[in-house]
């Protein structure tokens, strides 16, 4: 049995580097933090320089180890060239945490646009998986451990009604993860999903601000409330860590009860 210091331990990031896309704000700013505050060096990644280099800076004075590289996540040249970077600065990679995410298009889905379509699909799914297989050929070749957590959405865990192709984005990376999970469990290398409910963010902003879809949704989740970031960051940094070290293939559902009565 572990003593109390070492169950502690089993939370740390320490001597870790980790790669968070979609880091510039809300979920992934949060992951961000609370992994730079576990111990971990922070890789952020993100379209725009600015607010990168704005949550890095906040990183750094706060004692921790943050580097800002802009990325679109839909161009595996960009994906390519933030591994490079972070490889050389940093010698390694061990944690993933896919995070952003795009959601154009707000209505019936047969109504979906092809340009919306291809959008949320490019970003969503195929920047997952290329940053995911980038990170795994990565850690096979060191012959390492690793943890990639995906974050996906509870709208990925049925119906998606006016975000159906977000939706249906959402319910393929979870299937990426069980398969992947399933394939790379020989290699040590974990693979698990959060799903989360409606979370306080600009991103949920639409949501959130929309008193009929607000008033829903709260109604249907029994604690009453949206989610703040920093609680979808602890589920993160616990699938990171050695505390999680034989969880693979789970998705971890932090949605305050939401999915306890369907959507």
């Amino acid at each position: 049995m572990p003593t109390p210091a070492q169950f502690q331990g089993l939370f740390s990031l320490q001597g870790k580097v980790a790669i968070i896309t979609g880091a510039s704000r809300g979920i992934g700013e949060a992951i961000s933090h609370a992994m730079s505050a576990h111990g971990a060096t922070v890789v952020l990644c993100a379209r725009k320089q600015e607010g990168l280099t704005r949550v890095a800076d906040a990183i750094n004075a706060a004692g921790g180890t943050a580097l800002a590289v802009a990325a679109h996540t839909g161009k595996p040249e960009m994906l390519a060239n933030l591994m490079d970077t972070t490889i050389k600065t940093f010698g390694k990679v061990d944690i993933l945490v896919n995070n952003a995410g795009a959601n154009p298009y707000f209505g019936p889905i047969i109504h979906t646009e092809d340009a919306a379509f291809a959008k949320t699909f490019e970003v969503n799914l195929k920047g997952y998986f290329d940053m995911a297989r980038l990170v795994a050929n990565h850690l096979m070749a060191r012959n390492a451990p690793g943890s990639i957590i995906n974050v996906s959405s509870v709208l990925g865990m049925g119906a998606a009604p006016m975000q159906g192709v977000y939706g249906m984005t959402k319910a393929a990376v979870l299937s990426m993860t069980q398969t992947m999970a399933l394939e790379l469990g020989s290699t040590g290398i974990r693979v698990n999903a959060i799903a989360p409910g409606l979370i306080q963010t600009a991103f949920a902003a639409a949501l959130t601000t929309n008193e009929e879809i607000s008033a829903r949704v709260l109604a249907r989740t029994p604690l009453g409330r949206f989610g703040d970031p920093s609680e979808v960051a602890g589920a993160a940094v616990y699938l990171a860590s050695d505390a999680a070290r034989y969880v693979t293939g789970h998705t971890l559902v932090v949605d305050g009860g939401l999915t306890l009565g369907g959507f």
